[in-house]
């Protein structure tokens, strides 16, 4: 196995910077669940209000989500949320699978740190240790997806390559806060009803995304980037697969 080369763990970010990604994720979030329906008119005022945050981070986030598709803007009408088609969410995903496998490819390439692998471990662990359990509810939806987030986001900041982590929130445009198939208006209105109902156990794709997790994490604990570019690529796909599936079965 290759000799690991020494190396400082992962800088955290600016506290500005964090809050004002806190701000974008929490406007995002109310655009891709619909809460914000397509056409709605966005001031950043009482956006600002309802998040309980000043207007400077919500601009800031605005301009963001412009550049990703989620908002569409004109000079009489300022920003509005935009309409977006089940094309763009598959097309997204395509993207995103390629993205970050190269993200988490070059993770390797530069080199974990045994801090870095010991957080990326805890992580997995406590993504197991709920699917484990067996149940299953919003609230545990929530939890498990919020974990599948900081899972893919600390793989891809390992990397410390700032390209593809901001070529990596240009492709967020399904929820990553729970089932896309549930969440999503724009996949949702194709899914029958009863295939949006929430299982009172763990739902097999979650199952089969946390064996994902871990085998992508053996690939890097091997230093293993090709393994892992693939592993992380299928893993990313078939979230894809699972979309198209559910938003043609009647």
């Amino acid at each position: 196995m290759p000799q690991r080369k020494a190396k400082p763990s992962a800088v955290p970010e600016e506290p500005e910077t964090l809050f004002t990604s806190t701000v974008l994720t929490q406007i995002r979030e109310l655009i891709v669940t619909g809460e914000l329906p397509p056409g709605t008119h966005l001031a950043a005022e009482p956006i600002a209000s309802r998040l309980g945050v000043s207007r400077t981070p919500v601009r800031n986030a605005f301009s963001v989500l412009l550049a990703e598709g989620l908002l569409e803007h004109s000079v009489n009408r300022g920003f509005s949320v935009r309409e977006i088609p089940l094309r763009d969410i598959l097309g997204a995903i395509d993207m995103r699978a390629v993205i970050e496998a190269r993200g988490c490819g070059m993770s390797i390439e530069y080199g974990w740190s045994p801090e870095e692998l010991a957080t990326l471990d805890e992580r997995i662990a406590a993504g197991r240790e709920i699917v484990d359990r067996g149940d299953w509810s919003a609230e545990i939806e929530r939890h498990w997806y919020e974990i599948n987030r900081d899972i893919h986001a600390w793989i891809v900041r390992v990397g410390r390559n700032p390209s593809i982590r901001s070529a990596m929130r240009m492709t967020l445009i399904y929820p990553i806060f729970g089932d896309v198939c549930r969440l999503c208006p724009s996949v949702s209105r194709y899914v029958p009803l009863r295939n949006r109902q929430i299982p009172p156990t763990v739902p097999e794709h979650v199952a089969e995304s946390q064996a994902e997790h871990e085998a992508i994490a053996d690939a890097i604990r091997s230093d293993d980037a090709e393994a892992a570019e693939r592993l992380m690529h299928q893993h990313v796909i078939a979230v894809k697969h699972r979309v198209l599936l559910a938003a043609t079965r009647r």
